[in-house]
């Protein structure tokens, strides 16, 4: 007993210094404290808040390596590796460095950058959030020593980034936000979220001719941001979402579909899979709090808000036994222009034949939806030629592109026949647009 007990006693020592040995030894390689740990995890929800990761990894790539090809009316921008690689990264930036570059848009490696990277928005960042934000890229991501293989490559005089002295000096120079008024509940944090982390004004605002946001328009709608429009979010009911409960914009920032109004697809997919679906019940209810305070902003044109068309034009019952041709390769070859038989051909599956989608609507209505309703046919058209394909809380949400499969002809032909029958019949798109669309203009 006595000869056990010692070795028990031995073994437990010998363990509790082993432990203290690796402790100590992990300590002195960098390891982050119990303390950094915690920062860590609130750095990680800070920038997944701000929707980092959406924009600093390409395709298929590495987490934050950089890599990625955002067209700007301007050119194409490539973002930069903001892992701690020493080399390629921000790995041998100060904390004072790091918060320069974030907020002031400034990096000490490449100068002045472009406001692609919204540090406009990025500039009421509080100070506590700063510090976890920097602790969590220096310690919690994992080290990409890779440069990414495309480079920005601007045009003149756009090439020059100290021109962007000028444009700050205009446009930029916001504050941190305090932190207790970062932290505070209800529409306030709602506020901070939308304005500053989620940067939603980004999209939503339509900019000027030097590419500032009109601040008198704020979130009052936005076009082509790649390809697509960024609707109106203010508390305007017709033109805005003034008419949306808090449970509808709430679903819809945390699974991209508010049923009978409205499905995110294109950019605003990227929020809700990379960024909105991971904050909390509590930051998605402040965000549709705050977004209902928003002053409205009405277009004159507008006498209907998107998703009120409700009912599908009656269609004749013989004109829906149509034979649709199965064959994989019946659409590649296909060059009917009948907009009733490409609607059966490639919609009918999954949102039925009058368009009513399935009784979860995990395919949804074409009534009742704000990209059918709509005062322009840009978001259905892209729908249409690049598909939908979000992750959600509630599963993986796809539905196929068809940008290889029919000509601009056939996707006119598609598209007015969906908004004849179950949207605004006074939307009407040619070839000529859909050309536009498919380049992204």
């Amino acid at each position: 007993m006595s000869f056990l007990f010692s070795r028990y006693t031995l073994c437990a020592v010998g363990t509790a210094l082993s432990s203290l040995f690796f402790a100590n030894l992990a300590q002195a390689e960098g390891a982050p404290t119990a303390a950094e740990q915690d920062l860590i995890k609130q750095g990680e929800y800070i920038a997944t808040a701000s929707d980092c990761k959406a924009c600093h990894t390409a395709r298929g790539g590495k987490p934050y390596a950089g890599g990625l090809v955002i067209a700007t009316p301007v050119g194409k921008i490539v973002s930069t590796n903001i892992t701690p690689s020493q080399k390629y990264g921000i790995g041998s930036w100060s904390e004072a460095q790091f918060a320069k570059a974030v907020r002031k848009g400034i990096s000490p490696t490449l100068g002045h950058l472009y406001p692609a990277m919204p540090y406009t928005s990025y500039s009421g960042i509080s100070n506590s959030d700063i510090h976890a934000l920097y602790v969590y890229f220096t310690k919690g991501v994992k080290s990409v020593d890779e440069e990414p293989k495309n480079k920005t490559a601007l045009p003149f005089p756009f090439n020059i980034r100290a021109s962007m002295i000028a444009w700050n000096l205009l446009f930029a120079g916001g504050h941190p936000t305090p932190d207790e008024d970062a932290a505070v509940g209800g529409a306030r944090r709602g506020e901070y979220l939308a304005k500053t982390l989620a940067h939603c004004s980004t999209c939503h605002t339509p900019r000027n001719t030097f590419m500032a946001e009109k601040s008198s328009a704020y979130l009052g709608g936005s076009y082509n941001i790649q390809g697509w429009d960024a609707p109106n979010i203010t508390s305007d009911p017709i033109s805005g979402i003034g008419t949306w409960s808090n449970d509808e914009i709430v679903s819809y920032l945390r699974n991209g579909a508010a049923h009978g109004k409205s499905q995110a697809a294109g950019p605003m997919a990227e929020a809700v899979e990379f960024s909105l679906r991971h904050l909390t019940d509590s930051d998605l209810e402040a965000i549709a709090a705050y977004l209902k305070t928003v002053p409205p902003i009405r277009n004159p044109e507008q006498k209907h808000p998107a998703f009120s068309y409700s009912e599908a034009k009656a269609v004749d019952a013989s004109e829906l036994d149509y034979p649709i041709d199965r064959a994989p390769t019946a659409m590649e070859n296909g060059t009917s222009l009948d907009g009733r038989r490409l609607y059966l051909n490639a919609c009918a599956t999954c949102h039925q034949t009058h368009g009513q989608g399935t009784q979860d609507q995990f395919y949804p209505s074409l009534t009742s939806n704000s990209a059918v309703g709509a005062t322009s046919p840009r978001n259905l058209a892209m729908a249409i030629l690049r598909g939908v394909d979000r992750q959600t809380n509630q599963g993986h949400v796809v539905m196929p592109a068809f940008a290889d499969q029919l000509t601009d002809e056939q996707i006119a032909a598609l598209t007015n026949y969906v908004t004849e029958h179950f949207g605004n019949p006074k939307l009407k798109v040619t070839a000529g647009d859909i050309k536009k669309y498919r380049s992204g203009k």
